[in-house]
């Protein structure tokens, strides 16, 4: 049954019309993702669905007694008060610390201990205490404005894994697809006035929008054919995604059986290594040491022309201080790095460049370069304006009056006409909206250049790159799994934490000997690593004796078992420390 329902709501805001005629109900086991551009009226329907703003005509009716939370964008936490009493209220320690749900919704999302005060927490903390706060809480509806925005990997697993499980609706506005697919069972996509209706989480939705546009014969040739190129990558992508009962991709394959690989790995690389030569970036023996921490130790290691490579691992391990030594704007303890020629590295912060307020967009955009040239084509800096979802009306904008998410698309854009050869995005999706983040990865199938994406976003992660690193703060680890790899070494890291966060901190009573202990076991991962490339080369050595293999393959069992063990005993220590 609905527990909410609008009937043939209007909004208009000046002479904008955000809402026109919409009607939707919201059931009480639904659980609804709520897509569209930046600007096109999200939040709009969240305030009226929540009754925190009138419409100008029709009506929002909730059921009798409903109980509504809301986590907004932008979190306000009372001035003065602990964790303990935003999350925790006036429950008493023996009441909560009984009861399993919260104890896991603590040990989920919290980094900081229950006594510290919230002024002194930065943006991220506030948004995970209020977030926990939020879903300790008894609510008939959960509306989720960007939730997973400054949480890591694992944090993001855990948030889809709990809202899974938990019985009742929910109505979730972000531009995590990865999110969106592995909690939604229906999306609303707001555009033009309208709200329209998808059953399923992303995947379906691409596929029901890529349909919906061939039947209706879309004029909007460009637009349809990302469409078909994502919906291609979504059927060869991991099959955790694909193998969804709701996502029947069988009924996709007239639309996409045509569709090339979203990127000619062979043909990019030539591109790339005609522009790059060989050489890009090579790490030999580089160490890092902030103070006595030790970030890299002897770490060996080649950015090939063409690659695709995602860095992942907890925070402060060391994924910011490798994009900067990879930009060069950090030299290294100790080590050498040595540079190919040709390159012409650019790195994406996420912090914008500040921009002439007063310039306009096209401006703005051609007074780094007027035209770029790409694998067959040139473009001129209005065409990849367009691209990027600025139309002409558009270009001529001021600067300042853009929204976040254009400022930042601008961003992307000045970097991207400056040609450069090496590109670092670091978060690259922050403030930008699943349209423009569609447009920027088909950019990027096409963009001849080595890549190296530092993201929590894992559908773009999954998107653009083609291997996974984990920086472990001793130094880089293939990931061959990907991110499921990564996510699953971390759920088993976290699995031994404390059952509350008021007693995390007792884990570490010595900081001193909490840092020998890391750097032991960062010696004994290095000395492991070395154990098991001398066991690989006897075994290579001795393939025709089946015996004395079988032997080695056994010590290989165990050095690997070993080694894992030390890995996921390093990161639980490192994060604790951080």
């Amino acid at each position: 049954m609905n527990i909410v329902n609008i009937e043939g709501v209007g909004k208009t805001y000046g002479t904008t019309v955000l809402l026109d005629g919409v009607s939707l109900g919201i059931d009480d086991r639904e659980r609804i993702g709520l897509v569209g551009r930046n600007g096109g009226g999200k939040s709009t329907l969240v305030r009226l669905l929540t009754q925190q703003e009138t419409p100008d005509e029709g009506r929002v009716t909730h059921r009798g007694g409903l109980r509504v939370g809301v986590l907004p964008q932008e979190v306000t936490l009372p001035a003065g008060a602990t964790v303990t009493e935003v999350v925790l209220g006036s429950r008493r320690e023996h009441e909560w610390a009984g009861d399993r749900r919260v104890r896991e919704i603590l040990d989920g999302l919290l980094l900081t201990d229950l006594d510290t005060v919230v002024d002194g927490l930065s943006g991220g903390e506030r948004r995970r205490v209020a977030l926990a706060a939020l879903l300790i809480g008894e609510h008939d509806l959960i509306v989720l404005d960007e939730p997973t925005n400054h949480l890591d990997l694992e944090a993001v697993d855990w948030l889809a894994r709990h809202l899974s499980e938990w019985r009742g609706a929910l109505l979730v506005v972000t531009h995590d697809r990865w999110f969106l697919d592995a909690v939604c069972n229906s999306t609303w996509e707001v555009a033009d006035g309208s709200v329209h209706r998808y059953d399923g989480g992303y995947s379906v939705y691409v596929l029901a929008k890529a349909e919906r546009a061939r039947v209706a014969a879309f004029t909007e040739a460009r637009r349809q054919n990302l469409l078909k190129k994502e919906l291609a990558w979504l059927r060869r992508g991991p099959p955790a995604r694909t193998s969804k009962p709701q996502f029947r991709i069988d009924a996709a394959n007239a639309l996409i059986d045509d569709e090339p690989p979203a990127r000619d790995e062979l043909k990019m690389v030539e591109f790339a290594t005609a522009r790059l030569g060989k050489l890009v970036l090579e790490f030999t023996d580089v160490g890092v040491r902030y103070g006595d921490r030790a970030i890299f130790d002897r770490v060996t290691w080649q950015l090939g022309p063409g690659d695709r490579i995602g860095v992942l691992g907890p925070n402060g391990a060391g994924k910011s201080t490798m994009l900067k030594l990879l930009a060069g704007t950090l030299q290294p303890t100790s080590g050498t790095i040595k540079r190919g020629i040709t390159i012409r590295v650019a790195t994406l912060e996420q912090e914008p460049q500040p921009v002439d307020p007063e310039a306009r967009v096209l401006e703005s955009v051609e007074e780094i370069a007027r035209e770029i040239t790409v694998p067959g084509k040139t473009m001129t800096a209005g065409q990849l304006l367009e691209r990027f979802l600025f139309p002409s009306a558009r270009q001529w904008a001021r600067v300042g009056d853009l929204s976040g998410g254009e400022k930042r698309r601008l961003q992307v854009l000045r970097l991207l006409i400056a040609e450069p050869n090496v590109l670092l995005l670091d978060e690259p999706t922050n403030d930008l909206d699943i349209e423009t983040l569609t447009a920027l990865e088909d950019y990027l199938d096409g963009w001849p250049g080595s890549l190296v994406v530092v993201s929590h976003d894992r559908y773009f992660l999954e998107r653009t790159c083609d291997r996974m690193l984990m920086v472990t703060g001793q130094g880089l680890r293939d990931l061959p799994g990907g991110v499921e790899q990564y996510v699953a070494a971390r759920r088993t890291a976290l699995a031994g934490e404390p059952t509350t966060q008021s007693t995390k901190p007792a884990r570490i009573t010595d900081t001193r000997a909490a840092k020998k202990e890391l750097t032991r076991l960062e010696r004994l991962i290095a000395k492991l690593d070395t154990a098991e490339i001398k066991l690989h080369t006897q075994m290579a050595e001795l393939g025709s004796d089946y015996a004395a293999v079988q032997e080695l393959d056994v010590q290989l069992t165990a050095l690997h078992d070993e080694r894992t063990a030390a890995e996921h005993e390093w990161l639980a220590l490192a994060e604790d420390l951080d």
